[in-house]
């Protein structure tokens, strides 16, 4: 499995050495990046880290840190903390080279660890992140963004747009296109998955009291799906649902519609147990549900257990199950 190291600027460099150190990253997993930053951060560290550079998955060895080198940053090139052009263009290398790999079958997946948007625009202006990025380089228009934690998936009709756009895109087809994805993506090991589809407005408008777009566009498509024999309801209020399916264990899944109706109630239950997913792509993607962390960088106070719990799932959507040992949580 790929893993990439994220801006070396942020905390992935520290969160890949400390994983590795700590006995839980997994032998069949590869660092794409550069062998010179991972020494300085374990050094910086006090970790004792063997680290191995590789061309390729066949030179994996046992007990070292495996590195495929892309040999882009000496370790005189990074300041922890500091934005960097050179930083964020090598962290979207990474990115690019491990997806290339996995397209190829060279790797089961990709897990990402976190990149700087503000330091890869640098280099490259368009950069949205690393969802768009990689959806982009497997040819992949229709993919969404799911959060994931043990006890619920929530996918996205929309994701990095403004509010105002966020709107525009709830659109049937778009709507329709999430429910599949959401339902193929948990069909991989929940037979039938309850899927819950949220409103756009509050209390779902509210019988056309807050708006029109819940009774117009959302419920229809969500009874189109529904007779076609999905496990399908909605549209639910925002403001309710999480918790019936969180404590109450009605539902599998929940689809929102813009990026924070999902994103806000995900990090406050399980931020440092969450998994950002991409579905839809032709290879497996998962990634840490956290950013760069650029104040707390290379100090060995970042938390480890979200690359974890990224792995197992990677694992568990590549079909390998007897993988899954990293998570803390389950």
């Amino acid at each position: 499995m790929a893993v990439t190291m994220g801006d070396a600027s942020g905390v992935g460099p520290e969160i890949a050495v400390r994983r590795f150190a700590e006995g839980l990253l997994g032998s069949d997993a590869v660092v794409y990046g550069d062998v010179a930053v991972l020494v300085r951060a374990a050094a910086a560290l006090g970790l004792d880290v063997e680290v191995h550079s590789i061309d390729g998955p066949e030179e994996v060895v046992e007990g070292s840190l495996n590195v495929r080198d892309l040999g882009l940053l000496s370790a005189g090139d990074v300041t922890p903390a500091v934005l960097s052009r050179e930083a964020g263009a090598g962290a979207l290398a990474y990115v690019d080279c491990a997806t290339r790999d996995a397209l190829a079958g060279r790797v089961a997946g990709v897990v990402t660890l976190p990149m700087n948007k503000e330091a890869t625009r640098m280099s490259r202006p368009d950069f949205q992140g690393h969802t768009e990025f990689i959806a982009g380089l497997c040819g992949t228009e229709d993919f969404a963004m799911m959060l994931t934690v043990p006890e619920l998936a929530v996918t996205h009709v929309s994701a990095h747009v403004s509010l105002r756009e966020a709107i525009d895109r709830v659109e049937p087809v778009r709507i329709r296109k999430v429910i599949d994805l959401t339902h193929e993506a948990l069909s991989r090991f929940i037979e039938r998955p309850r899927i819950a589809v949220c409103g756009l407005n509050p209390h779902a408008g509210e019988h056309r009291l807050f708006g029109t777009e819940d009774e117009e566009i959302i419920r229809p498509t969500i009874e189109r799906a529904a007779a076609d024999g999905l496990d399908v309801s909605g549209p639910h209020p925002a403001d309710t649902i999480f918790r019936q399916a969180i404590h109450l264990d009605r539902y599998d899944a929940v689809v929102c519609m813009y990026h924070d109706q999902g994103h806000a109630p995900m990090k406050l239950y399980g931020f440092e147990r969450g998994v950002n997913v991409t579905i839809g792509l032709p290879i497996v993607r998962t990634s840490v549900d956290h950013g760069t962390a650029f104040d707390i960088a290379w100090q060995g106070k970042a938390f480890t257990d979200s690359l974890g719990h990224a792995l197992d799932y990677a694992w568990k959507l590549a079909g390998r199950v007897d993988q899954v040992l990293h998570g803390s949580d389950g």
